[in-house]
């Protein structure tokens, strides 16, 4: 193969000398020797029953989250009677009123009009009645509402929360000339910056610390007359029948202190709700538990057996009257502290006694 042609003048060869090129630098270094040792020690041996790649364990059910089922009305024969046949004599009513203002009407003018006017002023009347039943309901679910929303507000350090429920709270207990003081001080901080909590603690000393009690006075007098009237009565059907007027009476009194003010239906939907929570909270133990305390002070050598008897009803009396405080009041104890039945013990123990020497 000819080399290329150039241009220009030919030039001879020559001869170039190539240097060695230098050995390259190692760029690591050997490890240092070192004697070799057991691993014994330091080694540990998993068992093939623990280890999950080789036998993966059971899943159980406490280790998988279940989700709550949602909750969903079921069908019940029960109020499909109760609205047929609710219908049927509601039909059944109206026929039978027509047919007897018809027939008053055919033998006089006067008394048809005379018994339009009786059933407008009855059906006027049943609207009434109704409608305070409602309006009842609806008082007792606002004073919740309030005690939820308070609870949140309690929750976060934000003013904003705590002051509508303290707004509320106010329009709810305003009928009260109780709380007038109270509010006087409220109204004066509403141009201080106050942490929710804090606000709230200050409307529950303010405005719930008088009501309480007053509310302490209505679970004592009640228990006191219990008490009394228990251990003098001859039967226990008149006990029976005693306390529960007297329950009622007390459980709509609280209803009414805190601004419930529930009607009949209203009221047994509360004592229902009491109930509940005696269950729930276990203050419903009646035996061996109260008798200890009772005999715990002493009383039983001081006490005749019928008003020791009566002492452990004006006690359980207490106990209800404690529970319906927990369900009316709006707002939760926290500023202030919750009454126990060891708060009305010396006062009914000291009742009795004095009732037995007379």
């Amino acid at each position: 193969m000819k080399p290329p042609e150039t241009s220009g003048a030919k030039r001879r060869p020559a001869s170039f000398s190539v240097a060695d090129d230098p050995a390259p630098k190692a760029t690591t270094t050997l490890p240092a020797r070192r004697s070799p040792r057991s691993f014994a020690d330091g080694i540990v041996v998993t068992p093939d029953e623990d280890d999950p790649f080789v036998t993966p364990p059971e899943l159980s059910t406490e280790a998988i989250p279940i989700a709550a089922p949602r909750s969903r009305r079921k069908f019940s024969f029960l109020n499909l009677a109760a609205g047929a046949f609710g219908t049927f004599l509601s039909l059944a009513f109206g026929l039978w009123a027509d047919s007897v203002v018809r027939d008053l009407f055919s033998r006089a003018d006067w008394l048809g009009y005379a018994a339009l006017t009786a059933l407008a002023v009855g059906l006027l009347a049943v609207a009434v009645i109704v409608g305070r039943e409602i309006f009842g309901m609806m008082r007792l679910a606002a004073v919740q509402t309030l005690k939820a929303e308070a609870e949140e507000a309690l929750a976060t350090p934000r003013p904003a929360a705590a002051r509508t429920v303290v707004s509320k709270l106010t329009r709810l207990l305003s009928h009260r000339a109780e709380t007038a003081k109270g509010r006087a001080a409220l109204d004066a901080t509403k141009d201080e910056i106050i942490d929710g909590p804090q606000l709230l603690e200050l409307a529950e000393r303010e405005l719930l610390s008088p009501l309480d009690r007053k509310a302490r006075g209505l679970i004592l007098g009640a228990s006191k007359r219990v008490s009394v009237v228990t251990a003098v009565s001859p039967r226990a059907i008149v006990d029976l029948a005693y306390v529960l007027f007297e329950v009622s009476k007390l459980i709509r009194a609280m209803a009414d202190l805190y601004g419930g003010r529930p009607g009949t239906l209203g009221l047994l939907r509360l004592m229902r709700d009491v109930v509940a929570h005696l269950a729930v909270t276990g203050s419903i133990a009646v035996g061996d538990g109260l008798a200890q305390q009772v005999l715990g002070h002493g009383l039983a050598s001081k006490l005749s057996k019928r008003l020791g008897e009566g002492v452990i009803n004006g006690l359980l009396t207490a106990r209800i009257g404690i529970a319906a405080m927990d369900l009316c009041r709006p707002l939760p104890f926290k500023a202030v502290k919750r009454p126990g039945i060891g708060d009305f013990l010396g006062d009914i123990a000291s009742f009795g006694e004095r009732e037995d020497k007379q």
